[in-house]
């Protein structure tokens, strides 16, 4: 019992704090993108949007579960937050592989042929987003057909525990249909991730080179932000790989292992909520700017203030 309290606590604390992570990376980009209406600023907001609905409905419900409260939780509330969880951890993939690819051809030179794929306004990002809101929405359908709520289930149906939730045994065509299309959905945009991670790698080389050579004929040269900016992507790509594959593993592991003990599915849940949690704080620590932004919204703000108040008094 006090496992499980202690459990639901860090859920809590940990979730919290991943959620105020990306509601202050949400807000922040959407200041810099009002003025700026850069496509990577509009990923970054749908990124932590989509990592704000993987917390919500991956680390709330497992609270609630750890404290004991699992009849908060009925059938209808079941189908919605697995279903929900699963669309947002393929958004996350497909985000995070947009995010690479755009700041990819962003780097890339004037003379290139991928620089002609470069979206002409930030808008246009936006068909690609809708796109994959109805991709993942369809890979998912057959969940809420087949999630039931723990209290009213029996146990020779269970095939998939979700500690408030129980995955019912459904036809095995149309469950390895969906298991395929999952599979081939995550290879694809890691494909696509794995080449515009690489393509980055080779350009921000050339240009460590370039900064070499002008140091030492004792030339002035300063980074300009897009190579910093790449940076940032291929650090938060690293991140979304490190904790995807992690997972994968140790998924792979409890399905075969014969026993569950308490702290392998501990593990695994908090790994599961891993990059919602931290890539917003990886962008936080890689960009300056975002620490510097608050501040300045809070003295424009008192600026507006003190003149709406000086216009009264008068």
């Amino acid at each position: 019992m006090v496992l499980y309290l202690v459990k639901g606590i860090m859920f809590v604390l940990l979730t919290g704090l991943g959620v105020v992570g990306n509601i202050f990376i949400l807000m922040n980009y959407m200041c810099f993108f009002r003025s700026t209406m850069k496509s990577t600023y509009l990923i970054l907001i749908h990124l932590a949007f989509t990592n704000i609905l993987t917390l919500l409905t991956g680390g709330m419900p497992r609270t609630i579960s750890s404290l004991g409260l699992r009849n908060l939780i009925d059938d209808i509330a079941c189908k919605t937050v697995i279903y929900l969880n699963r669309v947002a951890r393929g958004l996350s993939i497909s985000t995070t592989s947009l995010l690479t690819v755009v700041q990819a051809i962003t780097i890339s030179p004037r003379t290139s042929r991928w620089r002609r794929l470069q979206p002409r306004s930030a808008w246009n990002i936006l068909p690609l987003l809708l796109f994959f809101w109805i991709l993942n929405a369809l890979i998912s359908m057959n969940l809420p057909f087949y999630i039931k709520n723990i209290n009213r289930m029996n146990t020779s149906q269970i095939i998939s525990n979700y500690n408030y939730c129980y995955f019912q045994s459904q036809n095995w065509i149309i469950r390895w249909l969906f298991i395929v299309l999952m599979v081939l959905r995550d290879a694809v945009f890691q494909g696509v991730m794995g080449w515009a991670s690489g393509y980055m790698v080779f350009l921000l080389h050339k240009h460590h080179q370039q900064v070499l050579y002008l140091q030492t004929s004792k030339l002035l040269y300063k980074t300009p932000p897009e190579m910093k900016a790449a940076q940032s992507v291929l650090l938060l790509m690293l991140c979304f790989l490190s904790f995807y594959w992690t997972d994968c593993f140790m998924a792979l592991y409890m399905t075969f292992s014969l026993e569950k003990h308490f702290i392998e599915v501990s593990a695994l849940e908090f790994v599961d909520l891993g990059y919602a949690i931290l890539s917003p704080f990886l962008l936080i620590h890689r960009d300056g700017h975002l620490t510097k932004c608050w501040p300045a919204h809070i003295q424009i703000g008192c600026h507006l203030h003190y003149k709406i108040q000086k216009n009264k008094e008068t």
